[in-house]
């Protein structure tokens, strides 16, 4: 009698054992397929974006640079300088946001189009310009992304290395190589290195969360002379 309910325990037991592995093992596989399928929008949308974009260059399309600042006195966080939309012919959005242009960094797989403004849902969608200069335009572009520790949009920027290229086309057909210089940590307040002196030339500045969210983790390079 003992043996027989010891025996039925042991079976419950080894039943809701598989039915948790079964779970964790669907949603793993749920995670990592959307996980794909975002990657693989992105990267899709880069490549076309950036053939397009070529295309137009090499056809002499005339463009134009609308730098229009956007400050409303609180912070760096709300002075969006954008620029480059001014060439109606390449104007793309990206899953209902506006794009400014694309950045690919080799040394992480990434590849993704660079939205034009930081909200909650843009930046859920991929990485986007927060404030700064512009685009492959001289002095800095802080460009910010989620870091959601599977890969995607900044996640893998801690790997990054100083000496690591990123490489950013914009609306104008314009790619430019950059040289990460520096990567340090930094409160989430701290944005005093914004506004940094970059001797005329584009820097771009990438800007996420550490692994623990207690901090940021900020990347900074510079393009390379051309």
């Amino acid at each position: 009698m003992f043996e027989s309910k010891y025996s039925k325990v042991l079976t419950i037991i080894l039943v809701v054992v598989i039915i948790a592995i079964i779970g964790l093992l669907g949603f793993l596989a749920f995670d990592y397929f959307h996980n794909y399928v975002s990657s693989k929008d992105a990267t899709d949308f880069v490549d076309d974006f950036n053939g397009e974009v070529s295309t137009t260059q090499d056809n002499n399309t005339t463009t134009t640079a609308d730098a229009n600042t956007v400050d409303d006195g609180t912070n760096p966080f709300d002075q969006i300088q954008s620029t480059n939309t001014g060439n109606a012919s390449v104007q793309k959005t990206y899953k209902g946001f506006g794009v400014l242009g694309t950045m690919e960094i080799p040394a992480t797989n990434f590849k993704y189009p660079v939205l034009d403004k930081v909200s909650p849902k843009s930046i859920e969608t991929a990485v986007a310009f927060q404030w700064g200069a512009g685009l492959n335009q001289p002095g800095d572009s802080v460009i910010i992304g989620h870091n959601y520790r599977n890969g995607k949009f900044f996640s893998n920027n801690k790997k990054l290395q100083i000496g690591d290229k990123i490489y950013i086309t914009d609306l104008s057909g314009n790619k430019l190589t950059y040289t990460i210089y520096d990567k340090f940590e930094t409160s989430e307040t701290d944005t005093a290195f914004y506004q940094r002196d970059t001797q005329g030339k584009p820097e771009v500045t990438l800007s996420t969360c550490t692994d623990d969210s207690k901090a940021r983790l900020i990347i900074l390079a510079r393009a390379d002379d051309q």
